[in-house]
């Protein structure tokens, strides 16, 4: 049986995830950050995680990249793409009057952003560390509503007022699996990286741009993040279509080693668009 990681407690957008995944033979380890989630697999004590990393609405999750850029030598093992339906929920019998704040994680709750002033106007929006979290807070306190999924509803026995409060239809997250060493090529596949410059320096974009270009690699994603050195000191995430064995790839990244303070390699996995055609 494999043990994997996940952004907790029972009844999260990422415990819907890792189910969405249909693996046999798994037992669910809850943790309480994703940072925890990260520092279990690291540890042994989970075979693998899933994490959130991006949502088609708030944008990354900067915790989640974070992570993959200084704090592990972990790798994405697989990505899995989730409709996200958001709920608003209570404790049973409670009504609208007499919510007085709204507890979600922020990524939940910003999605919600304007559900929220149209419909509860007034009422604070706090920050817990997971929708899951949220709902046992509003069950545990009948002035707090909860933005979260129908799951933790049913698990922690509150009410659904409203089923689907985001404010964008369509609305999608990107998790991914993390785990030990770099997936097989598949033919269907992409990779991520982080790319640290030696020097801040006109051009500097276009020349990493340009290597790229050269390869023709099409580039899914592009991110600029703060290396948390010093202000105005930048790194950038990057998706790409390839594994980091093809060819073409592969002398892109050998390029910009050359020219780069350091090229991490954050996973090289199948693309969703591949299981998503079974």
């Amino acid at each position: 049986m494999s043990r994997y990681a996940f952004l907790g407690p029972a009844g999260t957008f990422t415990e819907e995830a890792l189910l969405s995944l249909g693996l046999p033979d798994v037992e669910p380890h809850a943790c309480v950050t994703i940072g925890e989630v990260f520092d279990a697999v690291e540890r042994g004590k989970a075979d693998a995680g899933i994490v959130p990393i991006e949502n088609s609405v708030e944008g990354s999750v900067p915790a989640t990249l974070d992570a993959l850029a200084f704090d592990t030598s972990l790798e994405i093992q697989q990505e899995v793409v989730l409709d996200i339906h958001h709920a608003l929920i209570t404790a049973p019998g409670v009504s609208l009057e007499d919510v007085v704040s709204v507890a979600s994680h922020p990524q939940a709750s910003g999605q919600c952003r304007r559900w929220l002033a149209r419909n509860l106007p007034g009422r604070a929006v706090v920050a817990a560390n997971s929708t899951a979290e949220a709902v046992q807070q509003a069950v545990a306190d009948r002035t707090v509503a909860a933005v979260g999924t129908r799951l933790a509803a049913e698990l922690y026995g509150a009410q659904v007022v409203e089923a689907s409060i985001e404010d964008y239809a369509g609305n999608q997250t990107r998790f991914v699996v993390i785990g030990q060493g770099i997936r097989e090529r598949t033919g269907n596949d992409k990779t991520s990286l982080a790319l640290s410059l030696k020097a801040d320096k006109p051009g500097a974009l276009l020349m990493i741009l340009s290597e790229f270009a050269y390869g023709g690699i099409n580039l899914t994603k592009l991110q600029s993040r703060p290396t948390k050195k010093a202000l105005g000191d930048y790194m950038f995430y990057v998706d790409l279509e390839g594994h980091v064995t093809d060819e073409h790839v592969r002398l892109a990244l050998d390029c910009l080693r050359l020219k780069l303070r350091e090229v991490k390699v954050l996973g090289s996995y199948p693309n969703s668009s591949q299981r998503d055609r079974g």
